[in-house]
């Protein structure tokens, strides 16, 4: 009985980390381009879209130096 439930919690939690990132860690929003900025400007660039890069998607902007 213990190896039983032993194996369906792994694969518990094994499912969830299958699954890889959410769309919503992509997303382009107010405060992921805010907290993109500032560690940008922190380091002496600045934050700018990548050349046919999708505006709506974080890991489309990249940071350049000044």
């Amino acid at each position: 009985m213990k190896a039983l439930a032993a194996l369906i919690l792994a694969g518990t939690l094994c499912g969830a980390c299958a699954g890889g990132p959410s769309p919503m860690d992509d997303v382009a929003n107010y405060d992921a381009l805010k907290s993109a900025k500032d560690a940008c400007a922190a380091r002496g660039g600045v934050l700018a879209l990548r050349d046919q890069g999708n505006p709506e998607r974080i890991s489309s902007f990249v940071c350049k130096r000044k």
